[in-house]
């Protein structure tokens, strides 16, 4: 008779994730929600690199097919808090900006410069993304930073330095520094093609704090996100958010429409918010500045199917443009620089009203002084 070896036990985390897909992977009917620990504990082996890759791409697509319930969304963002370096600026008071991480692929990307157009009028800001992501792979604000010369890819001790420092006062926070064993998943997402859960929750982290307040900013698409980030912003114990209804999901409203956004302050109750921008000298017939048709397109990739552009001439373009809007050029870019600008400074306190923040934003454009802001971090 033939000798068997010994069964290899079950290690637990195996078990976990075998339970798991059972009932999230089951059919829209069928499919049941896991608990909190349940979500926490499969998107740390996640993280950790534990569970077999098609297994884990189950598991995003199932909780995504199914939808996800508050508890998943928590358990999940709990634990990409848990494997983010978390580092504290001298900084009073810091605003983080969080645009979409897959970039922007239809319109030129501009609320880059909404961040030394804040430093210029003492508000310390900083965002953070990646280099590319899927399924956009669009362009982002680390490769703009690259187009204008820098490395984006700075320890955040450094970065948090910049934020206290007067002169500069803005920086970006790249998540392959913050939070490494969520950017090592950068593949299996791209594989995965669609949207999933990780893609709401990383926008929440503040891998830099301020050392007494610290104010979210983020953009959406879709009217569900609004009751979602702001559930998930109160449990990360933001001291205020501003959730903008954004071109392309980011932080810069259309300009043919009222600027729309969600707000909270401490405990306050989110509210609604609709801005005339014509009040403001900013109603215009264009959305934001579209992407020419002389933009050079991709060179195809197994690793960035659905990438359109070539990104460095794109991010290359970005660059000039919101140069050329901090010298003074009108325009989409310079009303993105604007806008933004004014709105955070309203949210934050740092002025009493939009139309004084957004005076303020235009003098720090024309003084010169938000382009010395945008070179000294540079």
């Amino acid at each position: 008779m033939a000798k068997h070896s010994a069964e290899v036990p079950e290690k637990a985390d195996d078990i976990l994730m075998h339970s798991v897909l059972q009932r999230v992977a089951t059919g829209p009917e069928l499919s049941k929600n896991i608990s909190y620990e349940e979500a926490k504990s499969v998107t740390n082996a996640l993280l950790e690199g534990t569970p077999d890759p098609v297994q884990a791409a189950i598991y995003l697509i199932g909780l995504r097919m199914k939808r996800e319930t508050d508890d998943e969304l928590l358990g999940i963002l709990d634990s990409l808090r848990t494997h983010t370096e978390q580092t504290v600026t001298a900084a009073d008071d810091v605003v983080v900006i969080s645009d979409p991480y897959n970039g922007f692929n239809r319109t030129l990307h501009a609320s880059l410069f909404v961040l030394p157009v804040l430093a210029a009028c003492g508000v310390k800001a900083y965002s953070h993304g990646v280099e590319l992501m899927g399924p956009k792979f669009g362009v982002t604000h680390h490769s703009i930073i690259k187009a204008l010369g820098s490395d984006p890819l700075q320890n955040m001790q450094f970065v948090a330095d910049r934020l206290d420092n007067p002169d500069i006062g803005w920086g970006y926070a790249d998540q392959s520094v913050f939070c490494k064993d969520l950017h090592s998943l950068s593949k299996l997402r791209t594989q995965i093609v669609k949207r999933t859960a990780i893609n709401t929750a990383e926008v929440m982290l503040t891998p830099i704090r301020g050392h007494s307040k610290t104010h979210l900013v983020t953009g959406y698409v879709h009217k569900p996100y609004r009751e979602t980030y702001a559930m998930l912003g109160r449990h990360m114990s933001h001291d205020s958010l501003l959730l903008i209804r954004g071109t392309e999901g980011g932080v810069i409203p259309s300009f043919r429409a009222k600027a729309h956004f969600v707000r909270y302050s401490g405990n306050e109750a989110e509210t609604e918010h609709d801005v005339e921008l014509e009040s403001l000298g900013l109603a215009r017939d264009y959305r934001a500045e579209d992407i020419p048709d002389s933009m050079p397109v991709a060179t195809p990739s197994s690793n960035t199917i659905g990438m359109k552009w070539d990104i460095d001439a794109l991010a290359k373009l970005c660059a000039e443009k919101g140069l050329r809007a901090l010298e003074g050029e009108p325009g989409a870019v310079q009303d993105a620089a604007v806008l933004g600008s004014a709105l955070i400074m309203w949210h934050t306190g740092a002025k009493l009203s939009i139309a004084d923040a957004t005076e303020a934003a235009r003098d720090a454009i024309s003084s010169g002084a938000a382009l010395q802001h945008l070179r000294a971090g540079l």
